[in-house]
């Protein structure tokens, strides 16, 4: 089918919600509203027909509000396999497995804050790298030199590891998506590329849209929620936002397995509509052997967020001369995206187990999910949407809706309008300086170009995005943050 036929197809659920005609195994189902959908790039709905071709794909081949186009799939995507006849793809995943975002309260004000946040950002930018190939921070030791025994460690534990090592606590585990730690991940299934990639990497940001961003609670949608996660928009509490992945580590292990299942198409005369959706069975040996390394990427960059988090709180005691408790250094929650997960759901009234890919989205699960601890039991889970560096980000909250339709799934981020080479061109550095200092914001960068990359004008209205999916259902508005400090790779 047609791009434009696609789009024709689109019948309107309600205002915030899309249907197309079943293009390949399943239609698809668009999250936006009229505005988003008229902008979206033509080529998101052909990747997305691609993917609703995919073997085994159950349901519909879903897109959010943030949607645009990616490797394989659009980012801003997700699709459930079935466990037999299903299928796992790295392109439908991503390169940057388990990129996600971590939000941390503090008891701290915008008013004791603001004197002090060049210091602090400074003071940040020093112990958490950033930029293209950045290693683990000097001074902690204990991550230099990691052996492939310590690295099957890493990735086979998790945030457990993290815990052991000092730089964790459990009440941090509760507070993790899946705790910390997926437990398919076996290191026997990663390359020797992959290690050298990966063992210097730990608790450090990277490059791209990745950046560590000092905010403010900025406005309340949902006041009972947000006091229930200890934020409060009166006080002008001050929070912290970050955003990074596996690093090299993940990237080199999608890199193996695309060229592996490219190989796997031809030997079986699988003939592709696309070479970026290279896939294998889920349960064969070769789908397998990914689905394990792939879990070694979720659980590195689980702990490459721990790495961070501890050296935040490390620049936060050395800035204000107070302790960890004092400063109430707590974390919100961790999210991920470009994941592939066994999840079980109720499908035609029958509880299945499905592979669950999410690239560019999120898990969005609701009130009484078993996956969930402590508090969120009661009210949800966070879903942490991050915006442009200029605009500000959101923390909402998971539904039931989300899970009986979307399979817990929704956006992840703002989307961007224009591609980074575009950005570069269309963005000028000295004047996203002054516009970013003139909203108060104090930024710390590696790279000129990286910031003229992630300026605010290339990506979409993150309102109009998180709005979508409020309306939809889908995730539900808890806070607005705006940020006072960014640093960047």
């Amino acid at each position: 089918m047609e791009v434009k036929e696609i789009r024709n197809s689109l019948k309107e659920i309600d205002k915030n919600t899309w249907e197309s005609k079943k293009v390949g195994n399943v239609p698809i189902r668009l999250y936006a509203n009229e505005n988003l959908l008229r902008k979206m790039e033509d080529d998101v709905f052909k990747q997305a027909a691609n993917a609703a071709s995919l073997p085994g794909i159950l349901k519909f081949s879903y897109l959010f509000s943030d949607a645009h186009i990616g490797y394989g799939v659009p980012v801003g995507w997700a699709g459930a396999f079935d466990l037999k006849e299903g299928i796992i793809s790295p392109g439908a995943i991503g390169f940057d497995i388990n990129c996600g975002m971590r939000l941390i309260k503090t008891n701290l004000t915008l008013k004791e804050v603001k004197p002090k946040i060049k210091e602090l950002v400074d003071t940040l930018f020093k112990m958490v790298p950033a930029g293209v190939g950045s290693n683990s921070p000097q001074m902690l030791t204990d991550l230099k030199n990691l052996s492939k025994s310590d690295l099957k460690e890493i990735t086979e534990e998790g945030v457990d590891w993290a815990i052991r090592k000092g730089y964790a606590t459990e009440k941090d585990k509760e507070r993790i998506e899946e705790q910390g730690r997926v437990k398919s991940a076996d290191f026997s299934e990663v390359s020797e590329e992959a290690f050298k990639r990966g063992k210097q990497q730990l608790g450090t940001l990277g490059s791209g849209n990745h950046y560590l961003e000092i905010q403010v609670v900025n406005k309340d949608f949902d006041k009972e929620t947000a006091n229930s996660l200890d934020l409060d928009v009166i006080k002008e509490q001050v929070v912290i936002m970050f955003h990074t992945g596996s690093r090299g580590f993940g990237h080199q292990i999608a890199s193996d397995y695309i060229k592996k299942f490219l190989d796997y198409s031809s030997k079986n005369g699988i003939t592709l509509k696309d070479r970026q959706l290279a896939y294998a069975p889920f349960n064969s040996e070769e789908g397998q052997a990914y689905f394990k390394a792939m879990s070694c990427g979720i659980n590195f960059a689980f702990v490459n967020r721990q790495i961070i988090n501890y050296q935040i709180r490390e620049a936060f005691k050395s800035t204000f001369k107070k302790s960890e408790k004092d400063l109430g250094l707590e974390v919100v929650y961790d999210v991920s995206h470009n994941t592939a997960k066994i999840e079980e759901y109720t499908i035609e009234n029958k509880k299945r187990n499905v592979i669950i890919h999410r690239k560019g989205a999120t898990r969005s699960f609701g009130p009484r999910n078993k996956e969930l601890k402590g508090i969120l039991k009661r009210i949800g889970q966070p879903v942490i949407v991050g915006g442009s560096m200029e605009t500000g980000s959101y923390l909402c909250i998971g539904t039931k809706k989300a899970e009986e339709e979307s399979f817990g799934t929704t956006l992840h981020g703002s989307g961007r309008t224009m591609s980074r080479v575009a950005a570069r061109s269309a963005i000028k550095a000295d004047k996203l300086l002054e516009s970013m200092k003139a909203k108060d914001i104090y930024v710390k960068a590696n790279s000129i170009t990286g910031l003229t990359e992630e300026g605010g004008s290339a990506y979409k209205d993150i309102n109009e995005v998180v709005d979508s999916m409020d309306k939809a259902g889908i995730s539900l508005k808890v806070l607005s943050l705006r940020p006072i400090g960014n640093i960047k790779g």
